[in-house]
């Protein structure tokens, strides 16, 4: 039976070692929580490092059994990998980059093998328990090579992939020299995730123009599949916070914090010691406030709570010592007997203790300078079981798409901060209650078990969609009904689109002449078979490239047709006004001039926009521009705008492909068709075809076609099999 592997760097336990014996601690994490009602049914597991060096053979025996029974498997690091591979690569190139602090990026080549090593030992450890039909859930920028790894040995896998921090612009991930391993690396998944629209928009731009791989609509077209790439903003477990916010527990605690602090107003702020976090900025902020509101001197205070993370690394050492400076110099300034500024605590909290610090605090500060998405502040919200309290948000959380009801900042602009402070301090109970109402609302209804539902029934419709296309792709078994069809028919054709489809394209059009190969497969099959190469190129070209070979051609799309049987050799098939070309070329030229790379072809029917040469994603929205323009444009002239590969063309509808194939087939008895073709206006062909014909297109785009093939190579090798 198929079963599911999560898989992430640290698994939902700690280890920790105590008296001589390792023990474990759970983890509180949303993640944990979420996945857990995942991993612990059927034959599931969870697949991580352990979070502890274990060098002892009999100990890891043991840490195995004792996992096992927790639905887990440990994936043991050295003390060498957790130094290169996490701390290394993960927390001083990824994480910074990923956070747009390019200033903390580190470049290490040796810790560029370690992240690659310590990939394939988690994929070792998955192939372990793999089977074909399992569904693989990796999660997290630690193993961004590992979907790709795990497809190479296992290419019809269900893979998916998660990533919980933010996905940078194009311009920062192309500082990391190993950025096209890593974006192929995610690009082994069926189905790869992110928090927000921003960062899967990001990903997609990278993926583009790092790889060359294109994407339409979220699905990037891979060599043999599609992936899709999608926002799920993460949730939390909602019951879980409400219900101890009610317990008397965090009630008791509740009142004793307050009989400590007083009347004060409070504002909660709790963060994992992090340079993303704005932690500083924060207390400048509230250095700034008392300083020009001396009213709210001992009526606010701030509850400060840093949690320890990587305090021996020299920039979070210096962070830690910033923090302690800001605080004691606020304290120093302000504090008199009986009221004290900020709170500081470095230092973790027990669940029932942060309960109370959400349930009593007026306001939560909640101001990363960027982060995925930030649970703090929806831990908050679900806390707020009074509906009372005000929550103010980063525009830089992932959060912030969703919690628009919060007050909202940018973390650099202090006296917006200072602003929004006073604003919340003010706010009327009843604006309060309405803004937390929506906010509760939408966090109700999208948890982390909803999250986690919607992700893995959007990851089954990919593999639908998937599914779809390959039960069209051109196999083996197809290919020999191919054959054998060809081989016994008696009159057979063969319409050959030129582009895409016999050869591959090229930055400069003229450059993609035909090659040796190419020249013996077309000589080889013209006795076979009535060979009639269809293209949008011009007569000239077309005429020149396959001189002397006893073929028949149709070029501009159908308006120009060569018989190798005709002495009178290229024939207007169809006659076409022109008077349109002179307005719609200037508008192309216009468009050339801000294009740099563009260039424009004239055909005899036809006006081409070519950009291929152009810089990735300009190229693209230079062609969204000007088809937008052109289909304005073409309605009063009657023309058809056609997007191709890396070109824009306009023409008249009535002249097609399709309907010169259809002239070409007239009078004629034939017993085998076969059409192949790469981009929309081969459509046209494969629509007009006989039922019993064979149309295959190449690429894996949705089409007319009855069959997909992977690309020209592939293409040539069938053709070659007809020859044989």
């Amino acid at each position: 039976m198929a079963k599911t592997i999560i898989v992430s760097n640290r698994l939902p336990v700690s280890l920790r070692h105590r008296n001589n014996r390792f023990e474990f601690k759970p983890s509180a994490g949303g993640l944990a929580t979420g996945l857990g009602s995942i991993y612990k049914s059927g034959e599931n597991i969870w697949i991580g490092w352990p979070g502890n060096t274990v060098e002892d053979p009999e100990q890891r025996a043991e840490i195995i059994l004792e996992l096992h029974e927790l639905k887990m498997a440990p994936v043991f690091l050295s003390k060498e990998d957790v130094e290169q591979f996490y701390e290394g690569f993960s927390n001083e190139t990824l994480w910074p980059a990923f956070h747009y602090f390019t200033q903390y990026i580190v470049y290490n080549p040796e810790h560029w093998e370690a992240y690659i090593r310590v990939n394939q030992l988690f994929c070792d450890a998955i192939l372990k328990k793999a089977d074909p039909d399992d569904t693989i859930w990796v999660h997290d920028y630690q193993l961004l090579l590992l979907p790709k790894m795990l497809r190479d040995v296992l290419p019809n896998a269900t893979i998916a992939f998660f990533q919980h921090i933010p996905f940078p612009s194009y311009e920062i991930i192309r500082m990391i020299p190993w950025r096209k391993e890593l974006l192929e690396g995610v690009c082994g998944s069926d189905l790869v995730g992110f928090h927000t629209y921003d960062d899967m928009r990001h990903f997609l731009s990278a993926v583009g123009r790092i790889t060359g791989m294109t994407s339409e609509s979220g699905y990037i077209q891979a060599e043999n599949r599609i992936i899709n790439v999608d926002s799920f903003p993460m949730g939390i477990d909602y019951g879980k916070f409400e219900k101890q916010a009610k317990s008397k527990r965090t009630q008791k605690i509740v009142k004793n914090f307050k009989n400590q602090v007083g009347d004060s107003k409070l504002i909660l702020t709790i963060d994992r010691l992090d340079y993303s976090k704005g932690i500083p900025q924060r207390l400048h902020v509230f250095y700034e406030l008392l300083k020009n509101h001396k009213d709210l001197h001992g009526k606010i205070s701030m509850i400060m709570v840093v949690v320890p993370s990587r305090d021996k690394v020299q920039s979070y050492k210096e962070l830690k010592e910033e923090i302690d400076l800001l605080v004691g110099r606020i304290n120093a300034e302000y504090s008199t007997l009986n009221w004290i500024p900020v709170h500081y605590f470095y230092r973790g909290f027990p669940f029932e203790e942060l309960s109370a610090f959400y349930s009593m605090s007026d306001i939560a500060l909640v101001t990363p300078l960027r982060d995925g998405m930030n649970l703090v502040c929806k831990e908050f919200v679900a806390s707020k079981t009074d509906q009372t309290g005000v929550l103010i948000l980063s525009e830089m959380a992932g959060a912030s798409k969703e919690l628009i009801d919060a007050v909202l900042v940018n973390p650099n602009d202090k006296q917006g901060m200072v602003d929004a402070i006073y604003q919340a301090l003010a706010m009327k109970p009843e604006e309060q209650k309405s803004r937390m109402v929506s906010m509760q609302e939408s966090l109700k209804k999208y948890d982390i078990f909803q999250w986690v539902k919607v992700y893995l029934d959007r990851l089954e419709h990919v593999k639908k969609k998937q599914a779809e296309l390959i039960s069209r792709v051109v196999d083996t078994k197809i290919i020999q009904e191919i054959e054998e069809k060809f081989k016994s028919a008696s009159n057979p054709v063969l319409f050959l689109d030129y582009d895409g489809t016999l050869t591959g394209f090229k930055a400069n059009p003229q450059d993609a002449k035909p090659d040796a190969e190419l020249k013996s497969i077309v000589k080889n099959l013209s006795p076979k078979a009535q060979v009639v190469i269809i293209s949008g190129r011009d007569k000239d070209t077309l005429g020149k490239w396959f001189k002397g070979q006893e073929i028949d051609m149709i070029a501009e799309h159908g308006v120009w047709v060569m018989r190798k049987s005709s002495k009178e050799g290229w024939e207007l098939y169809a006659e076409v006004d022109d008077s349109w070309k002179e307005e719609i070329r200037k508008i192309m030229e216009y468009y050339v001039l801000r294009t740099p790379g563009a260039f424009i072809e004239e055909k005899h029917h036809s006006l081409v926009w070519h950009y291929r040469k152009v810089e990735s994603g300009l190229g693209d929205l230079r062609m969204r521009e000007l088809f937008s323009h052109l289909k304005y444009m073409a309605s009063g002239y009657n023309l058809q705008v056609l997007e191709g590969n890396m070109v824009l063309e306009i023409k008249r509808p009535d002249i097609n492909k399709g309907r010169a194939a259809v002239a070409m087939m007239k009078g004629n008895e034939y017993d085998f068709v076969l059409a192949i073709g790469d981009d929309w206006t081969d459509e046209d062909t494969f629509k007009a075809m006989p039922k019993n014909a064979y149309t295959i297109r190449v690429g894996y785009a949705y089409t007319q076609a009855n069959y997909n093939i992977k690309s020209f190579r592939q293409v040539r090798d069938l053709l070659k099999k007809l020859i044989e």
